[in-house]
């Protein structure tokens, strides 16, 4: 099962991506390059490989992933609690 979104959550996260959609988006990907960078080679591939717009493909990918991340039942948490 996957972690639960709460609404502040997502009141949070898609206040910060409209702020600056485009300085976020680059953010993320920086993030998610140093946090799995095998994720982040998916998603700019899919994103690359689709007729939809790439920038869009990949805001909501990197918008799911922070938003699961933000999670406080996120099964990663837990993990690098316990490390």
């Amino acid at each position: 099962m996957l972690p639960i979104i709460t609404p502040e959550i997502c009141e949070e996260t898609v206040g910060l991506i409209l702020g600056d959609i485009k300085v976020w988006r680059k953010n993320m990907i920086h993030y998610i390059k140093d946090e799995n960078p095998e994720l982040n080679t998916a998603i700019i591939s899919i994103a690359q490989k689709t007729d939809l717009d790439p920038n869009a493909v990949a805001t909501g990918a990197y918008m799911a992933y922070i938003m699961l991340e933000k999670s406080p039942d996120n099964f990663m948490t837990d993990f690098d609690e316990e490390e």
